[in-house]
């Protein structure tokens, strides 16, 4: 046998006939074959016997990989290295890490599997195969099908595929060979290197064009030329040049009445009432913002107790005599204008009606800390 012989071809005009020949050639022994088609065939795997691929486990494994390193890394991050409250929130928030693991999940997947295809399975650089710019390969990539069994396969013999195929109806059977290689491919070729260079150079300056010039030409750039005045920017249209307009004298917007304590002390606080309802919905809101805005320093239960790890001063708890004594007027004016220079106004960071909604839901917390024998006498029924 020929040393350089690869295969022995054969082709097909139906799709029906390849799947047939690959059913014989499986039940005649033969492993080591392939079947060339111009689009896939359902079917055809079952009929070449294939194993499952083991593609699979190495993207698996990338995946787990990638998804590892992102979820690690935030975690070192935030309790470790970098920590930082937000909102109320403890340092090991998972879920915040989510959207990063996935991406690089798919990230590390996707790269490695097609790096591992290309190094691995391909032997990239190394692109070329016996079949390429045959007769064989020409035909199976137009409207034939076919079939070719390997020389490395134990049961291959020259006479014996031939007239195996040939009983099968293939309307061609020709050898393929080895090509013969003067000078094994490198690596790092420098027309190879040239060419990616080039190829670099023309993405980049397709994308700098794209995106620095070509967005802003018309007609890509009716929606960026729009008759706005861009902030801070001088007007053309208002005589002063200013583009900023100062409100009308005396009016007031809406959903933004001043409040007419502001800066007074808590003394001064004698009709100004919680206007809001004593409802499920109102304190469900009021501990949702309790637990974002006042827990940090206050405590989930108001105790004081100071989640901040000493990087703050404790408040006083709110379930003192004092403080259950005080209006919810007053408690109003401490969280918009705050207090003592130590706690912050909230007047920006909270609306209106959460500071009243969170005020409810301070007095349930008071109520369940300090119950009187009234609250549970029906529990004991």
């Amino acid at each position: 046998m020929d040393s350089r012989l690869y295969s022995i071809s054969a082709i097909f005009d139906t799709p029906d006939g390849v799947i047939h020949a690959s059913e014989e050639t499986v039940k005649e022994g033969y492993t080591k074959f392939d079947v060339n088609t111009p689009y896939p065939l359902h079917g055809i795997d079952k009929a070449m016997n294939l194993k499952s691929t083991k593609v699979g486990f190495i993207t698996l494994f990338f995946a787990l990989l990638g998804a590892g390193i992102a979820f690690s890394f935030m975690s070192w991050v935030a309790i470790s290295s970098y920590p930082l409250v937000i909102g109320g929130k403890p340092y090991f928030t998972w879920p915040a890490f989510v959207p990063i693991t996935f991406e690089l999940t798919v990230l590390f997947s996707a790269i490695f599997t097609v790096v591992g295809l290309l190094f691995v399975m391909f032997r990239f650089p190394s692109a070329s195969h016996p079949i390429h710019d045959t007769n064989y390969m020409k035909k199976v990539s137009m409207d034939k099908f076919g079939i070719n069994i390997l020389t490395i396969d134990p049961l291959f013999d020259d006479k014996k595929v031939r007239d195996f195929l040939a009983s099968l109806g293939a309307k061609e059977i020709e050898p393929i060979y080895y090509e013969e290689i003067t000078e094994q491919p490198k690596m790092f070729d420098l027309k190879f290197i040239g060419l990616l260079i080039i190829i670099i150079v023309i993405i980049s300056g397709t994308t700098y064009f794209t995106l620095n010039r070509l967005l802003f030409m018309q007609p890509f750039s009716w929606m960026w030329d729009q008759p706005r005045v861009i902030t801070q920017s001088t007007s053309t249209y208002f005589p002063d040049g200013y583009s900023m307009r100062m409100p009308v004298e005396g009016t007031v917007a809406r959903g933004y009445i001043p409040y007419e304590y502001k800066g007074m002390p808590d003394s001064l606080i004698k009709y100004l009432s919680n206007p809001l309802p004593v409802t499920p919905e109102v304190i469900e809101k009021g501990k949702v913002r309790f637990n974002t805005f006042c827990s940090p320093c206050h405590g989930y239960y108001g105790k004081g107790d100071s989640r901040l790890h000493g990087f703050f001063p404790n408040p006083p708890s709110l379930h003192t005599d004092k403080i259950r004594n005080w209006p919810d007027g007053i408690i109003y004016n401490v969280i918009t204008n705050g207090q003592n220079n130590i706690m912050p106004s909230y007047e920006k960071s909270i609306s209106r009606d959460d500071r009243w909604a969170i005020i409810h839901y301070i007095r349930v917390l008071q109520r369940s800390q300090n119950a009187k024998d009234s609250d549970v006498e029906g529990l004991n029924k």
